[in-house]
């Protein structure tokens, strides 16, 4: 039997094990393509072919003394590659929509105040995004104020705005208990989820945890974001979760390949995981973490003790965190040691 094999066509195998064919040409657009099996298939390839070609726009001039030469330069800067990776990453796309703009052209000493804020006068209704506007953009005129391509920083002055709401949503103690009662102790699902709530921290730390982390009892974990190691006690609950996993190399959290799972994939998952659970939609896995300085704060530990924990770097930060604690019940017991110190003293 003669087989023919058709130019163009990629075969991807996704993470379900399911093969996919797209149309992969140089010069045409990418299109996915049913089976070959399906009676659409051959139609699908004949349009794909059938496309017009993409117009290749010419290479941009990058001139001198302009954004986007000057963005271009600061990545190349010893102060950008010192950055963590997952930092680059993040300006990388940054800057990548900025040089996309119609003011990446223009010459610094164009930039005043005002051009500023119309940068970032669309993004007004997204306050994080704004505000990552904003740093990144002083970082930049700074960068051109130090190698003395502008006099004056037009960044300078203009405020952050103030951002909605407190991010992640806390987990209650009852969706942390529908969420163990759905999903057994030796199950994935319940590994992660102990990972994250029991430790304090990110999913981007989780995920690189594994038997060789345990240290006398307590994991030895160097934070993805922050740099910073922390010595974690292990808690009961946890421990008793690591000691059914089978003895493996790496990571307690791998992908079906045997590989360190991503952080991403891990988000994704989670959500899916908390939705089978029955529990809230908006839940997700950093609201673990909030969880855990929740406990933390309820049990009677300083926000010192709780960033000993989660290594949050300010106090402010774990303050943030810990707003969900139960006011109630820490009003109550506020009462209570202060009419035990009055019995004390004998003041009735």
């Amino acid at each position: 039997m003669t087989v023919i094999r058709l130019p163009h066509i990629q075969r991807h195998k996704g993470r379900d094990g399911k093969i996919r064919l797209y149309f992969r040409h140089p010069n045409l657009p990418r299109k996915p393509l049913p089976p070959q099996s399906d009676p659409a298939f051959l139609a699908a390839y004949q349009a794909a072919l059938a496309q017009s070609e993409v117009v290749k726009e010419p290479p941009r001039i990058r001139s001198a003394g302009t954004f986007v030469r000057l963005s271009d330069e600061w990545r190349r800067s010893a102060a950008f590659l010192a950055l963590r990776l997952s930092t680059q990453k993040t300006y990388n796309n940054i800057i990548k929509r900025m040089q996309a703009e119609r003011f990446a052209d223009a010459q610094l000493t164009d930039f005043g105040a005002k051009h500023i804020r119309a940068i970032l006068r669309p993004l007004a209704n997204r306050p994080a995004m704004y505000n990552r506007w904003l740093s990144l953009l002083g970082i930049l005129f700074r960068y051109a104020l130090e190698n003395e391509e502008i006099s004056v920083d037009p960044t300078s002055g203009i405020r952050r705005v103030k951002e909605r709401g407190e991010g992640s949503r806390t987990w209650s103690e009852e969706e942390i208990a529908q969420y163990e009662a759905f999903w057994p102790v030796g199950s994935r699902q319940r590994l992660a989820f102990a990972l994250m709530l029991y430790t304090g921290q990110r999913r981007s730390d989780a995920v690189k945890m594994g038997p060789s982390d345990i240290r006398d009892g307590f994991l030895d974990v160097i934070q993805q974001k922050t740099g910073a190691r922390l010595l974690i006690p292990i808690h009961p609950a946890l421990a008793d979760i690591i000691a059914l996993e089978p003895a493996k190399v790496g990571s307690y959290l791998q992908n079906q390949a045997g590989k360190q799972a991503s952080s991403n994939g891990l988000g994704n998952q989670f959500r899916v995981w908390a939705d089978a659970a029955g529990v809230s939609g908006d839940l997700s896995g950093h609201g673990l973490r909030k969880a855990a300085a929740r406990r933390l704060a309820e049990a009677g530990c300083t926000t010192h003790q709780i960033a000993a924990i989660t290594g949050h770097k300010t106090l402010s930060e774990v303050e943030r965190y810990t707003r969900a604690v139960d006011q109630k019940k820490l009003a109550e017991e506020a009462m209570k040691r202060m009419e035990n110190v009055k019995r004390a003293k004998g003041v009735m």
